[in-house]
């Protein structure tokens, strides 16, 4: 028996869901690291990426793993120095010190977390990378950058995966109202950022904020990033609204979920991500755009 439906399936950036159609990241990052090989491959660079990784983690290794492999994918020469679990502050700034002089190096990326004995120095390690470096754009350089609108700094990979997936299916955002939920320094406060370049009006939400789902209910741009299974009801969704979830949660029956009840919220978004497949697999595109980016910004 053949089934019809009145739905488009796919487009080239997303699959028609009931209502919202479902944002593919695994799609968007395949055709992002695509361009960004042709683009090495015109210009016949190999452009370096180094990868500091300090102990023994699963999750950690595995992030590390992906990255490595899609650095060899796209033509960047990756080295991983891999350190003991108990390696002290003084030995990785030695490495970074070492590795912001090596010209072969391009960019630098320290994967966070660092184990809990470096905790109190791991900011300080952090922006003891050289800021034209800093893939990862977590120094007070790139920072300011961002905050100040200059477009020649790096800007952090999540965000800039989120906005990369909000443009595929909105390319002008200019008066639009959008919510930010978290307000970290890894994601929140960047992505608020990048929402003001694009002259949304940017409300940031975090535990303090009162009549959250009032606020979400307002926006037409609403962004989950605080790591609470299923927090955004599909109540909060107004009709058309761009739904983007960043959060990654393992819940009791030991399946991924996101922050969004995404069940709920995309029978009334106008689009929305999915938790495995929608933010993740840009932030490793976005990683590798970064390290051409550097190179570029070293040589020009």
């Amino acid at each position: 028996m053949v089934l019809l439906c009145s739905w488009p399936i796919a487009t080239l950036w997303g699959i028609r869901a009931m209502s919202a159609t479902i944002i593919d990241g695994k799609l968007t990052a395949k055709s992002l690291r695509q361009n960004i090989k042709h683009e090495i491959d015109e210009l016949g660079i190999t452009p370096g990426l180094a990868v500091i990784l300090v102990g023994n983690d699963p999750a950690s290794q595995v992030y590390v793993g992906n990255k490595i492999r899609a650095c060899e994918e796209v033509g960047i020469k990756s080295t991983e120095h891999h350190l003991p679990e108990s390696t002290l502050a003084p030995e990785i700034a030695e490495l970074i010190k070492s590795l912001n002089k090596d010209p072969s190096v391009n960019g630098i990326l320290l994967q966070l977390p660092l184990p809990g004995h470096l905790a109190e120095t791991q900011e300080r390690l952090v922006q003891m990378i050289a800021p034209e470096k800093d893939v990862d754009g977590l120094t007070f350089a790139n920072a300011g950058k961002l905050f100040l609108g200059h477009d020649d700094g790096l800007v952090p990979c999540t965000p800039q995966g989120a906005l990369h997936l909000i443009h595929t299916v909105e390319k002008n955002l200019s008066g639009k109202d959008a919510i930010i939920i978290g307000r970290s320094n890894l994601f929140g406060k960047p992505m608020a950022q990048l929402l003001l370049r694009e002259n949304c009006t940017v409300t940031t939400a975090h535990s303090r904020t009162r009549n959250l789902e009032k606020l979400c209910k307002q926006s037409d741009i609403v962004i989950a990033a605080v790591g609470r299974a299923e927090m955004v009801k599909g109540e909060w969704i107004k009709s058309g609204a761009i739904v983007i979830d960043v959060g990654i949660n393992r819940g009791e029956d030991g399946k991924l979920k996101g922050d969004v009840d995404y069940n709920a919220c995309s029978q009334i978004a106008e689009a929305i991500t999915p938790v495995p497949g929608g933010v993740g697999p840009m932030t490793i595109a976005c990683l590798l755009q970064n390290t051409l980016k550097a190179y570029k910004n070293q040589f020009s």
